[in-house]
């Protein structure tokens, strides 16, 4: 059955089943853009059809109003109306954001990491991989961002909420919904985790060294970024 599979999907479910092994097989003769498109395709028909139900453009609403309360902005009458009116468009764009945009962001992750790994190798020139690979890493590494895509639309529709449906935030409540550490927990997205992990196990093989060293300097990253997002959130809307 499996060789029946378009090979991007069978490589996307390579990537849940046997990750390693999948980007061992990758990296060996690099491609992307097979894959990428499933990935996007998926991730954007999810997204976009939960916005199309009555309960996903509430739910779109009123993420809307939360988002910008965190913040600590003021949703007045006007405000409100101006974001109702913007609710039958966002399949539209949120279908948008993640053909154009995430690409873009994959492209600039990669040429980071491709950077700052070649810096790093610089005295081990043959250790030094092409770009072509590390971006294989990143898009097969986003084969999770489908799977979460898979996963999210239906856990939002039940809770007739937008976002936030494979955050540590929904699966450890244990602390008041405006406090630092439960905005720090909606911070860290389940899927965001596995995504690094894999990014590491890539690099680790890229670059021949250990998966956790490499693990270390990205969730140090993510940690960061999230604690910052938090924490703005946090001083703006109040703690």
């Amino acid at each position: 059955m499996a060789s029946t599979l378009p090979n991007a999907v069978r490589r996307l479910i390579g990537m849940i089943r046997s990750p390693r092994a999948t980007l061992a097989s990758a990296i060996a003769h690099p491609r992307s853009i097979d894959l990428a498109l499933v990935i996007l395709v998926v991730s954007a028909a999810c997204s976009a059809g939960f916005l199309m139900t009555r309960v996903g453009q509430l739910a779109a609403l009123d993420q809307q109003v939360r988002q910008l309360e965190s913040f600590g902005a003021t949703v007045d009458d006007g405000t409100y109306e101006a974001l109702r009116r913007l609710v039958p468009y966002r399949p539209l764009i949120s279908a948008a954001t993640i053909l154009v945009g995430w690409p873009l962001v994959g492209l600039l992750i990669a040429r980071m990491l491709w950077w700052f790994g070649n810096r790093a190798t610089e005295a081990l020139p043959e250790r030094r991989p092409s770009f072509a690979q590390v971006l294989t890493v990143i898009v097969h590494a986003s084969s999770v961002l489908a799977v979460r895509a898979l996963v999210s639309a239906p856990i939002d529709y039940a809770n007739e909420s937008l976002g936030g449906a494979t955050s540590l935030g929904l699966v450890m409540p244990a602390f008041g919904e405006s406090t630092f550490p439960a905005r720090l927990l909606g911070a860290v997205d389940m899927f965001a985790v596995w995504w690094v992990v894999l990014v590491a196990m890539g690099l680790s093989i890229l670059y021949r060294t250990r998966t956790l060293t490499v693990a270390r300097w990205l969730f140090g990253a993510y940690a960061g970024g999230a604690a910052a997002l938090a924490l703005t959130q946090a001083l703006r809307g109040g703690m």
